[in-house]
């Protein structure tokens, strides 16, 4: 199964435990596949150098390159007009259409709020945790 994370679920991830590190434990022990585009790395990158600048003693690029070398990389997917209150979010949505993923782990409200675009669940941390347990 391929699942889409937010940014702030793998910004959460590398920076504190908690959900969303649990959320990428699960992939570490193959329990689904994460979905990328490049975009999406992109922007995982950019704001963890801007947090890791706040927090020196944590070092974001193990994780980085981690997730570089093991999500599965796909072409962004049209999703025609914009999906979300915050446009920014579209790449996410186009990203879980492009590798048909049914899952999206978020703690975005702007996503949220969406529920099920095109049939792809929208679930919180703790949601998807429950799915897994």
């Amino acid at each position: 199964m391929n699942v889409v994370a937010d940014t702030n679920v793998v910004i959460s991830a590398i920076f504190w435990p908690g959900e969303s590190r649990q959320c990428l434990a699960l992939w570490a022990k193959r329990r689904f596949h994460l979905a990328i585009t490049i975009p999406i790395f992109e922007e995982y990158g950019e704001i963890a150098q801007r947090v890791a600048a706040k927090l020196p003693e944590v070092n974001p690029d193990p994780w980085l390159k981690w997730i570089e070398r093991k999500a599965k990389v796909y072409e962004p997917a049209p999703v025609g007009k914009q999906r979300s209150r915050d446009a920014e979010d579209d790449p996410f949505l186009s990203c879980a259409l492009a590798s048909q993923s049914k899952v999206m782990i978020s703690k975005d409200n702007d996503l949220l709020v969406l529920k099920k675009p095109f049939g792809i669940a929208i679930l919180t941390p703790r949601q998807f945790l429950t799915r897994f347990r």
